[in-house]
């Protein structure tokens, strides 16, 4: 008799109608998870939200077992100076605060940001920026939302590339209970720690490093690009050079079952997720 094995699929999705129409959008298409920006996605600037509206979206995600992360604007860099940038930095932490408060008030399990980019010569530096950031941004923090940190392709430099970068640094901060991850798929592909399939060394490693334990999402995106090109571009599902197999592998980890599985590709012929997020669904049973 087969299992039955808890997928929360889904995709990213606007917040034209709200934070509480990506939810009911979501919801429509068949997602168990969504996505959503927190805000303009191209702005550091603070947003006074609807609360209303956030509230709305928290008591219906609820009502129908749906879970959600809020991606930070493309802007946002952990690996900004404190000492060199400092008008930049207070207004990164600020900025990212306010997405945490968001996501907060949306019933989010966190926010994604991207490890970071310091393309300066001392390397170590930059992973001192970065853990700067993270403590700044959650100095006083009571919610239950999580720092979420994602894994980078390597398309604008070498750093947040490993697992054992972002284990490390989670490590080293002062609220590490508050941090967690998001793994993307394509980036650890494109990064080349992951080869997709058969690519025991990568699980060996993951389950060492206790990776998998600490990973609240899932980008579950496939790649236009072979193995380490470095080059960050996302496929649909099962269209790309990861392929079908290895990603349905993944989403079998005991450890993330139930997670937010969060497609960011292009929609299916009919501008909608459906397509996609009924083949993660029939993941399902194992």
């Amino acid at each position: 008799m087969a299992n039955r094995f808890l997928i929360r699929a889904g995709a990213h999705y606007s917040i034209r109608g709200g934070y509480s129409g990506a939810a009911k959008t979501a919801h429509a298409q068949g997602a168990g998870a969504f996505q959503y920006f927190p805000k303009n996605p191209r702005s550091l600037g603070i947003k006074v939200w609807n609360a209303k509206d956030a509230e709305l979206c928290r008591r219906f995600s609820e009502q129908h077992g749906l879970l959600s992360v809020a991606h930070t604007p493309y802007p946002s860099n952990l690996a900004v100076s404190r000492e060199e940038e400092p008008d930049l930095f207070g207004t990164t932490v600020g900025s990212l605060r306010n997405d945490l408060e968001i996501a907060e008030a949306c019933g989010s399990q966190g926010i994604v940001v991207h490890f970071g980019i310091y393309k300066k010569s001392n390397p170590l530096q930059g992973y001192k920026n970065v853990i700067q950031c993270i403590n700044s941004i959650l100095s006083g923090w009571k919610g239950k939302a999580k720092l979420l940190i994602e894994n980078q392709a390597g398309n604008h430099g070498d750093m947040g590339m490993t697992l054992e970068e972002l284990v490390q640094v989670r490590k080293l901060c002062e609220q590490p209970e508050r941090v967690g991850f998001c793994f993307d798929t394509c980036h650890a592909f494109a990064a080349g720690i992951w080869s997709g399939a058969d690519d025991r060394f990568f699980w060996s490693k993951a389950q060492e490093l206790g990776f998998w334990d600490l990973v609240e999402c899932v980008h579950l995106n496939d790649s236009v690009y072979p193995s380490g090109k470095r080059r960050d571009r996302h496929a649909r599902v099962g269209r790309g050079f990861i392929g079908a197999g290895p990603l349905q592998e993944l989403v079998g980890i005991k450890e993330l079952e139930g997670k937010p599985l969060i497609m960011e590709t292009e929609p299916g012929a009919d501008q909608t997720y459906r397509e996609d997020i009924g083949l993660v669904n029939g993941w399902a049973v194992i």
